[in-house]
This record gives C-alpha cells, structure tokens and sequence, in this order.
C-alpha cells in the first residue's frame, strides 16, 4: 500500500497534453515530406540554372529560358541562312559557308550565362529563389562571328565579271561634227559591297540587301572623243595639225568640270591682234579707278575694232607716255600670270606713227621647239597661253579668284574682270568662232590674223545656254608664200578654224547642234563700226555694252 508521499509524486509527473498514438510517426513523415519538396525545389531550381536567364538575348535573337543547346542550335540555324544580293533586278544567293562563315556560339553563350551568375553564389540564388526574391536578370549579348574577307571579294569579282556590262564606245563623225555617246555601263562598287554584305551577314533577319552599283555613263563623252574628233576632222580636209608645212594648235577647257584637251597647245604663234587682251588686262592693272570715257572708247577700239593705234595708245599711258616701258610693262603682267610664252617686244605695226619702230628684248620663253610657224619675232603667244588668260578672267569675274589671286594686292577685282569680258563680248565678227556657234549664243572673245603670212587664231568663252561654259582658243598656220597668204588664210584656214568652232560647240551643247555649216555667214569679217558694233564715243558702258542701241 502506497503512503501519502507516494501519491503527492504521482500528482508531479501527471502528463499536460493526452497522449495520442502514432504522432512521432507523423511527424517524421512531415519531415519526409519536407524534405522531399526540399528535394524537388532544388532539382528544378538546378535544371533551371542551366538554362539561360529569361530576360537576354544573343546575336539578335530572344534565346531567354532556352537550354545552351537550344540556343546554340537556334543561333547556328538562323546565321546559316543564305544572303540573297541583288544586283539591279537578279537575285544571287550567297551561301555563308562559301566565305568560311564561323559562328563563335560558345563565346555568346558563355557570356550569357554569366549573366545569370551575377546575383551571388548558387546558394543565395536558391534562397532567394524560394523566398521569391529572384532578380530578372537581362542583357543582350552581341553577334561573335567571322569569315574570310578575302573569299567575298573573290566572289564580288565573280559576280562583276558576270554582271558589269562596260560602256561601249563613244564615237564621232567628222561629216557632221558631232560627238556621241556609247551605251552606259554599270559595275559594282567593291568597297561598298563589302560593306552592305557585312552588315546582312550579321543579321539575325535582313538577309537580303541590294548591290550598290556604279553608273558609268557621264552623259556626254571623254574630252578626249573631242580632240580626236578634232584631228580627224583636219586630216579629212587635207589639212594635217602636226606637219612639216601646217600646224594646229587647240586648246579647251571646260569651266564646270576644268577637265581640258590641248592639241599642241605650247607651239608658239604669231600673237597678232590677239596680244591686245594682255595689253588690255595690264592698263586695267595699273588703273586705280574706273576708266573714263576717254579710256574706254580708246579700249573699245582696241579691242572691238582691233585698231592698232589704239591698242599702241594705251601701253604709252601704260609706260607714262613711253611706249617702250609700257611694252615691258604689259609683258611682266603676262609672265607673273603664267603666260610664259606671251609677249610683245614692239609698237603695233601702224606706219603713220612708228614707221621704224625699236624693240625690247623678249622674255626667255618655253614654247615646244618641235613645230615652227614662223611666228612673228616681237610678238608672239600660244594657244595655251590664250586660253588660261580668258579662263582666269572668267575665275575672277565669276568667284574673286583668277586674276585677283594672281595679283593678291588688289590690283585686280570681280568688277574689273566682268567689265574686260563684257566689252570683249561686243566684237561681233560674225565668223571664226562665231561661225561654229548659233547666233544667239553669247561669246566673249579677241580674234587675230595676219595677212602677210598664212595665220589665223582667236580665244574666247562660250556661253551656251544650258550654262555649260567653255574657253576655246585656236591657232592655225600654213606655209605658203606671201603673195597667196591672204587667200590661203582667208579661204583655206577660216573655215578651218570654224569647223573646230563648231565640233567643240556640237560636243558642248548636242541638243542645239550645229550639224551642217552655218548659210548665213558673211563672206568677210564684219567691220565694227560699218556693221555698228563699236559704242559712240561717251556711250561705252563697260557695264552694259551693248546697252547703247537699247
């Protein structure tokens, strides 16, 4: 029997919650369960781990979530694809492999793996995986890819073999004069074409591009189908440029292009009357004023009338009243301008006044030894020579350059320049040059010729109305003796000379040629005053010169 201190023991030990039978079991099974989606949380959390972050994209492409492999085989399925070119309306397929094509897949995709790895350690992902804190990790990654630059360009060139058509040739006729162009080419622009093949290659969706392609037509033939166009021409009518007994000197320049042709454009010539546009050029240097009336009459004649008196009057204002200094006066102003076989070493013959006249000594000159014109000894230029002249009066009429930058001290400017071209553009000859130009069409321009010896030259710019500008300046000379110099010159060299007038003004302006000889010519020169093209005395406007008869 238990005493009373036996039962107050049982009372301590009385258990606070019943028991229930089977609770340890449970409970392990919790823990079990527990941790088997412990288990499963971090499977799928590891299968995840290897695939790409969901946010990124490589090369261009969403590959986000994929596995590696995935993203590897979408990234080599898309870059194979072929590149389709153009050229103009042909398709030609450009497989990649054909350039040995590499696409660095591993390089991209490690990259974009490290994309994931960069919110911690495998451990801290997971935790923040389970708690929900994942962050989305984005990032694109570019395009690592090569191929070898050297098999494209071989296939460019085959394809221009294959493609390019060239120009045919542009051809002439010496019946007509005209000039004319071949059919026009095309050809691929290589540089270029790496560059457009490049940029479709290395896109994921914009595999097809067109192949920049160079036109070759320039809409109007080489100035060398001009020059050749020129000798032929000559040759047709028995006249041969570069003989023992007959020379021809061309030169031409085109003012917009400043592209030129010179058919033994150094030869020197009898400069003859066209030696006044230098002397005019030097008296408007030594000028610091507009010309008065007095002066501009005086340069009218010169220059419009061809009087020689005139033109002998202004180098003696030249030379403050001493011709002679005068005379070396001009020829300095033609050798700093670089007309370096220019000059005139004597008064213009005028019996009245120098019937024995002196002379200066003649610059050292650079002429082509080659061909003799017998050119005249105390005054001389080329047809070279001639030409830079008008093209540097046209440079300082028209941009402040020419004859301004020659003379940077201000002796020349804009307006004095438009003024010497303005008046020469009154000497209205109605042949020479003229006679190869439609009538309307303005020119500027200082003709010359002999008549004791077979010579005849003139320079001057053209100005057709499609505002193609051009300086043309001819020199033409034949040995002949002095009793048919005159009829040789006038008869055989004139329409010569305007032949040459006109190929070069059907080669400028083909849409307004002149394919047969003009019927309206005179049969001579018109005189200035007898046909009214010399202004009255008090009415020379170098600004307006033809303004008078309005």
């Amino acid at each position: 029997m238990l005493s009373g201190r036996g039962k107050r023991n049982r009372k301590r030990t009385r258990r606070l919650l019943p028991y229930i039978p089977g609770l340890p079991l449970i409970a392990i099974a919790c823990l079990i369960v527990a941790g088997g989606l412990f288990v499963n949380e971090l499977l799928a959390f590891s299968q995840q781990e290897d695939r790409l972050p969901q946010d990124i994209t490589v090369a261009g492409l969403d590959v986000g979530g994929m596995s590696r492999e995935e993203a590897q085989a979408e990234l080599e399925s898309v870059y194979a694809q072929p590149v389709t070119l153009y050229y103009d309306d042909s398709p030609i397929i450009l497989d990649p492999a054909e350039i040995g094509w590499r696409l660095n897949t591993q390089t991209m995709l490690a990259e974009a793996a490290r994309v994931g790895e960069q919110e911690g350690s495998f451990w801290l992902r997971f935790f923040n995986h389970l708690t929900e804190q994942e962050l989305q990790a984005s990032a694109s990654i570019p395009l690592v890819a090569d191929y070898q630059r050297s098999l494209l360009e071989n296939v460019l060139r085959d394809i221009a073999t294959r493609y390019d058509r060239t120009d045919s040739s542009a051809s002439y006729d010496v019946t007509n004069l005209m000039t004319y162009t071949g059919n026009s080419g095309t050809q691929i622009d290589l540089e270029r074409a790496l560059e457009v093949i490049d940029d479709a290659l290395t896109s994921p969706t914009d595999r097809i591009t067109a192949l920049p392609i160079d036109g070759t037509d320039t809409g109007r033939p080489d100035m060398d189908v001009l020059r050749q166009l020129i000798i032929d021409y000559l040759d047709s009518q028995g006249f041969i440029y570069d003989g023992q007994t007959t020379v021809a000197s061309v030169f031409v320049l085109d003012l917009v292009t400043a592209e030129e042709i010179s058919i033994l454009g150094d030869v020197a010539f009898s400069a003859a009357s066209t030696i006044k546009v230098p002397i005019m050029v030097d008296y408007f240097r030594r000028l610091d004023r507009e010309p008065n009336q007095d002066e501009a009459f005086i340069m009218a004649n010169s220059l419009l009338c061809s009087d020689n008196s005139s033109s002998n009057t202004l180098m003696e204002i030249i030379g403050g009243q001493d011709i002679y200094t005068g005379l070396s006066l001009v020829n300095e102003t033609a050798q700093q301008i670089g007309l370096q076989n220019t000059f005139i070493t004597s008064p213009l013959d005028d019996p009245l006044e120098y019937s024995q006249p002196g002379t200066i000594a003649s610059p050292e000159t650079i002429s082509n030894p080659n061909y003799s014109t017998d050119p005249d000894p105390l005054n001389q230029t080329t047809a070279e020579d001639m030409g830079s002249l008008f093209t540097l009066l046209y440079d300082c009429a028209n941009y402040g350059s020419g004859l301004a930058s020659a003379f940077p001290d201000g002796e020349f400017n804009s307006r004095e320049c438009r003024q010497m071209l303005e008046l020469m553009s009154a000497n209205d000859l109605q042949r020479l040059l003229q006679a190869g130009i439609p009538p309307e069409v303005q020119i500027t321009h200082k003709n010359g010729w002999l008549n004791v010896s077979a010579m005849v030259g003139e320079a001057g710019i053209v100005y057709p109305p499609d505002g193609n500008p051009y300086v043309i300046a001819v020199y033409l000379w034949q040995e002949t003796t002095q009793e048919e110099a005159t009829s040789v010159g006038f008869n055989r060299l004139w329409p010569l000379l305007e032949g040459v007038s006109r190929a070069t003004w059907n080669y400028f302006s083909p849409e307004a040629a002149l394919q047969q000889r003009r019927s309206d010519l005179p049969n001579f020169a018109e005189d200035c005053e007898e046909h009214g093209y010399l202004p009255p005395y008090g009415q020379v406007n170098l600004e307006d010169i033809n303004g008078w008869r309005r």
